[in-house]
């Protein structure tokens, strides 16, 4: 019976059943609300990517996730639960003080690039999803696919680059490339906003303004990178075995277009592990 039947009397049942029944209705419209105020304030903040991010992050298998001081040795079997992102990792900032208070102790040039059957220069940073950044002298920052995503999309049918003026966020949206009639997006390995962009194809370079002081503590460079590096290849190597010569030439280095040689779907496949794109 409701309040408004000429029968109804407001009685002490009634009066809780009813204060109960208005009091969740008040929860799911305050609910309802902070969430609709959240989501404004997030578009407003530029965070939608970083939201999407780390929703994606969650998807990728656990084997996609080593954290970077497993790659280097110092923490065997530690997996990430940060998203990559070391800038706001304690564990990080711990790792790192031990090894420069290491590397102090023995001077140890990093390892040279080659022996690894695909470019790797050391003169820049590595995101993990296959983009680099570098610093230059102007203060800008270029930013890259790196060998292995090149050699992965090989000749790309499209790729979109975004206009100057675009921000961009770091494990946003950098490239979109369309490649054997599957579309991926390649992440920016840093935050900032787009100046210019120059080249074609898979060699195309973005010339980025971070606004600031460049924060590359979830990049990776140097020794922790070519370990990195190999690990990907271990990985190329193992998602085609036993057909290895699917990914890899003779000599066990990549094919210049991995796409060529390979089933759509499972180049497909191939381009989600590999670009972080699950």
């Amino acid at each position: 019976m409701f309040p408004w039947s000429p029968e109804f009397n407001w009685d002490t049942a009634h009066l809780l059943f009813f204060g109960a029944l208005y009091g969740v209705l008040a929860t799911m419209a305050l609910a309802l609300g902070t969430a609709a105020w959240r989501a404004c304030r997030d578009a407003r903040e530029g965070r939608t990517a970083a939201l999407a991010w780390h929703a994606a992050f969650e998807d990728l298998p656990r084997a996609a996730r080593a954290c970077r001081h497993q790659l280097s040795g110092e923490a065997p079997g530690r997996f990430c639960e940060n998203a990559f992102d070391c800038r706001s990792c304690s564990e990080h900032q711990r790792f790192d003080r031990l090894r420069h208070s290491k590397q102090a102790q023995r001077a140890k040039p990093d390892p040279e690039s080659g022996g690894l059957g695909f470019e790797l220069p050391l003169d820049r940073f590595y995101h993990r999803g296959h983009t680099w950044a570098r610093p230059e002298r102007d203060g800008s920052v270029s930013v890259g696919l790196d060998d292995v995503a090149r050699r992965l999309i090989g000749t790309p049918e499209r790729i979109e680059a975004p206009a100057p003026g675009t921000r961009l966020e770091v494990n946003g949206t950098a490239f979109r490339v369309r490649s054997h009639g599957n579309e991926v997006r390649l992440l920016s390995p840093v935050d900032g906003t787009v100046v210019s962009a120059r080249g074609e194809g898979a060699s195309l370079t973005l010339r980025v303004d971070p606004g600031g002081l460049l924060d590359v503590r979830h990049l990776l460079s140097g020794a922790e990178a070519r370990a990195w590096a190999l690990r990907e290849l271990e990985r190329l190597q193992g998602a085609f075995a036993p057909a290895g010569r699917a990914s890899l030439a003779d000599g066990g280095e990549l094919v210049d277009d991995v796409g060529a040689v390979m089933p759509r779907a499972k180049h497909d496949a191939l381009l989600g592990e590999m670009l972080l794109e699950p």
